[in-house]
């Protein structure tokens, strides 16, 4: 009995921490002035940069291979069939015969860098650089190198997504127990997800929405809905709420 009042005590803190440090994080950004009307822009969907693993007893990221083709398979079913309901012309990457393929890769993963810079310094309150300030606007960009890329000519917007995802291993679930039990903050699980317009004429990243605590078990089609859901909540020019099958 005793040992059950002290792992409920010790849950019920660790819940109410995790729910003051969700509350005082901000999620999504807008480049100031920045609107898009529906049915205005012609938006490039990249190829999403997608991770699925295992995280050790000891914390480190094991990445598993078959997880991560269940996660590509899964979200781009779910894009398939979000894509045509965000209010503009929405159509997939191709890279056709520009060559262009690593070099876009290089830049969906820069873009996966400046998201989660922005949530480090501009989302957590308590971090934020003094030229991130709420006064200061939302600035970020991945260079204006972007716009010189042919695959990408006749588009306005590229919208980039990555994911990232730890499930805790055996090792690390009991870990966390008994770092309840100790008084020790132990995670269990890495659920990270970004999701991003920019801007091709400037580089500029004109709208994001980001969270290192995404919900959704992308290993399966409902969970990566689910995923999806999250990722593009919020995305402009949107007409109206869009439900996913089976949400």
């Amino acid at each position: 009995m005793r040992f059950n009042h002290c792992a409920r005590a010790t849950l019920l803190a660790l819940a109410l921490c995790a729910s003051s440090a969700a509350f005082g994080q901000e999620k999504t950004g807008n480049k100031e002035g920045f609107s898009l009307k529906p049915g205005t822009a012609r938006i490039v969907l990249m190829r999403p940069v997608i991770g699925a693993g295992e995280q050790s007893t000891g914390g480190m990221y094991e990445p598993n291979a078959d997880w991560t083709n269940q996660a590509r398979e899964n979200i781009a079913a779910a894009l398939a069939q979000a894509q045509s309901q965000l209010g503009n012309q929405v159509v997939a990457y191709s890279e056709a015969a520009s060559g262009e393929g690593p070099i876009v890769t290089q830049y969906s993963h820069l873009f996966s860098a400046v998201a989660d810079s922005v949530i480090e310094y501009q989302f957590f309150p308590g971090n934020r650089l003094p030229t991130k300030k709420r006064d200061k606007g939302f600035e970020w960009a991945i260079g204006p190198g972007i716009a010189s890329l042919k695959s990408l000519e006749g588009a306005d917007y590229a919208l980039f997504i990555s994911t990232h995802d730890e499930y805790g291993s055996t090792g690390r679930k009991v870990l966390q127990i008994v770092g309840m039990l100790g008084g020790v903050g132990v995670t269990s699980g890495v659920h990270v997800g970004h999701a991003g317009l920019v801007d091709l004429k400037t580089g500029q990243l004109v709208w994001l929405n980001a969270d290192r605590q995404m919900g959704g078990d992308v290993r399966t089609a409902e969970g990566a809905q689910k995923r999806v859901k999250q990722l593009l909540e919020g995305f402009p020019g949107k007409p109206a709420e869009v439900t996913l099958a089976g949400q």
